[in-house]
């Protein structure tokens, strides 16, 4: 007797009655019985083991992919409980899932014991003793009962199941809230393997802990229960796993490049900003050379958008609460705002948005067709009380400033103004140096304001503008907000890193909110489409993104100091000061490093600076008006060049926002 299963290439294949998933994939070929780990069958993921029935459709899960990793990752957090409940006999295990790039497991230790980051290596080594065993993952069903008294001794697993069993909902399938636990609504599952070491958990996992092996722990923190301050304080321990040796290597290395290239780090060292406790987490002061940058970034912005059509407007930073009830934000977003402030018997709010006051500028007077598509452009500080928790230097901060941008025009118009658009956001980024983009299309989520034809047009005319730009995309099915269809912008960083940074969202719901319209050809009175863009998303992201992405080394008409003249004795301390005269008057940023330690000291403490024109003077350079010129980047310095000549060079790569270096030699 034989059963027939689909394939996700649209084949099928015949195989012998009580074949399992593994053997579905050794029948495919030897290689991709290597690699699966597990296996989906009608959209639900199962253990290699599980056998298969006729007529159903199945997808084999292999280490490589996403999902294959989550696998690896998950059977990997299996093995560090096991082995930390080896190495500490009366430990009690909580959760441990998979996460990005990684897994963690919760614990607590008998005696108010606590891990050291010395603890790592021991419970490591233990760790590939199971892994070499080659123990077999075996899934268990149990009754409710069953399973309370399986984890008697766990009491965080019997708080798993009491609370899913006596509160929780089931879904359609059977299962719950923390199904990922194993429990459902009638039973739970656990892994055991030879050892005897049991879990919670509804998988799946790979055959055996033999197929694991590419992981490192990383590092000890603590976590509360369920994420609740009020509950006990476990000791959670991070780890990683892939699917190779190579790919850990490369994960390793990446995680070393983001640590050396750490914004916060770098802000520090060049003197860019800080975060005073005098003022509060997530409100970053910036010193004057992070001010520079940052008035830099917003002066080009600025002039690029005067230049593409764009009209400055101006908006305070609060507002009473009417607007902010008229515009929904107090409805959907009101736990992000900062607490009301009430002043002579009125409420206010610190703005989350400029939306709605861009609007009231839209909406001060009666609008003619004539001028629409209406540009309105700000930069616009908000202010959204994030969780201390997710504060995370410039990056996730409590106060940020938006190139914010809100775009009123008719509904024929929109699908131009898209496309317009995207080219701007691309061509606006491409002057920072960035090339690697990808898009995001967000559809019409399945709880949806609003009509159904116009998300269709706003959605249609979204996708129409990325494949005008030429622009890699995906649609992200059903993941638009509530009121309207979205465009994420993301862009890959200098060590593959993926960034979110221009969001384009359609909005087809504060128009009508605010009762907007204009006036049309016809001279009737229209609803006009409304487009929200942020082209940084923040400025104080865009820069922590940018400093991470060059290292500190920012682009030269980007740094604080663009040139700086060392002269090689103090005697020549005028000529340097001379020098730097004349580099000033051509609009360069340049300082002079008084000489008084050894030059090659000098020229490194100029290097770690990041100052892209390192300029040494000397006896021959005084007599022949000439410099000694250390590109950054380059192998070797130039000699003798003329003054007149750096100047001009300097003034080309500035003025191009390209490269380290002077035209026809870009170094970058």
């Amino acid at each position: 007797m034989t059963i027939t299963v689909a394939l996700p290439d649209g084949t099928e294949r015949s195989l012998a009655a009580g074949a399992t998933a593994a053997d579905l994939a050794a029948s495919i070929g030897k290689r991709l019985a290597a690699d699966a780990v597990a296996a989906v069958v009608d959209g639900r993921e199962v253990d290699l083991s599980t056998p298969l029935a006729d007529g159903q459709s199945v997808a084999i899960v292999t280490r490589q992919s996403p999902e294959g990793r989550d696998v690896l990752r998950h059977s990997t957090a299996h093995v560090l409980a096991q082995a930390v409940c080896d190495l500490w006999p009366g430990a009690h295990y909580a959760i441990g899932p998979p996460i990005a790039d990684g897994f963690y497991y919760d614990f607590s230790l008998p005696g108010d014991g606590h891990f050291s980051d010395e603890d790592l290596g021991r419970i490591e080594a233990r760790m590939r003793e199971i892994v070499a065993e080659d123990q077999p993952f075996v899934r268990e069903e149990h009754s409710i009962e069953g399973g309370l008294a399986l984890f008697a001794d766990q009491p965080y697993k019997v708080e798993i199941i009491r609370g899913v069993a006596e509160s929780a909902p089931a879904t359609e399938s059977g299962e719950v809230a923390d199904a990922a636990e194993g429990v459902a609504a009638g039973g739970v599952s656990a892994y055991r393997n030879t050892a005897g070491f049991v879990d919670l958990c509804r998988g799946p996992h790979v055959p055996s802990t033999g197929r694991l092996g590419s992981f490192k722990l990383m590092r000890v923190a603590g976590a509360y229960w369920r994420g609740d301050e009020k509950r006990p304080q476990l000791q959670r321990i991070y780890g990683t796993a892939w699917e190779s040796d190579a790919a850990l290597g490369e994960h390793l290395h990446r995680l070393a490049e983001a640590e050396r290239r750490d914004h916060r780090k770098i802000g520090a060292e060049l003197d860019l900003f800080h975060f005073p406790p005098e003022i509060g987490g997530g409100l970053p002061v910036f010193h004057p050379n992070g001010a520079l940058v940052r008035h830099l970034l917003e002066s080009y912005s600025e002039q690029e958008h005067l230049a593409s059509g764009y009209q400055l407007v101006w908006t305070p930073h609060l507002a009473k609460s009417t607007l902010f009830e008229t515009s929904g934000h107090l409805g959907w977003y009101a736990e992000a705002m900062y607490p009301p402030m009430e002043m002579e018997g009125a409420t206010y709010h610190l703005k989350p948005m400029n939306c709605p006051m861009h609007i009231l500028v839209y909406a001060s007077r009666a609008r003619s067709y004539r001028e629409l598509p209406m540009r309105l452009f700000e930069l616009g500080t908000v202010y959204r009380f994030e969780r201390s928790g997710v504060l995370h230097g410039l990056a996730r901060v409590r106060a940020l400033t938006q190139d914010d941008s809100h775009i009123f025009c008719a509904p024929e118009q929109l699908r131009d103004e898209l496309v317009g658009l995207v080219s701007f956001v691309l061509r606006m980024l491409g002057a920072f140096g960035l090339t690697d983009f990808e898009a995001e299309v967000a559809t019409r989520p399945d709880k949806f304001v609003g009509d159904e034809q116009e998300w269709e047009e706003a959605t249609s005319a979204l996708v129409e503008a990325v494949e005008a730009a030429g622009m890699p995309y995906v649609m992200a099915v059903g993941e638009g907000s509530f009121y309207a269809p979205k465009l994420d912008i993301h862009l890959r960083d200098a060590i593959g890193r993926r960034w979110q940074v221009s969001t384009l969202q359609v909005d087809l719901q504060l128009p009508q909110r605010f009762g907007l319209e204009y006036v049309g050809a016809d001279n009737v009175r229209h609803r006009p489409y409304m487009v929200h863009r942020a082209l940084f998303g923040s400025v104080e992201r865009f820069m922590a993104m940018l400093i991470e992405h060059y290292a500190g080394a920012l682009p030269v008409w980007l740094a604080p100091v663009q040139a700086r003249v060392l002269a090689v004795r103090g005697d020549h301390e005028q000529y340097a000061a001379d020098v730097a005269q004349r580099l000033a008057a051509g609009s360069v940023r340049v300082d002079v490093g008084p000489a008084d330690e050894p030059l090659g000291a000098r020229i490194r403490r100029a290097k770690l600076d990041k100052v892209p024109c390192v300029l040494v003077v000397g006896d021959d350079d005084i007599a022949a008006g000439t410099v000694g010129v250390n590109w950054r980047g380059a192998s070797r310095p130039e000699r003798g060049v003329p003054v007149d000549t750096l100047v001009a060079d300097l003034a080309a790569v500035i003025g191009s926002h390209l490269g380290d270096g002077p035209p026809g030699k870009v170094l970058g």
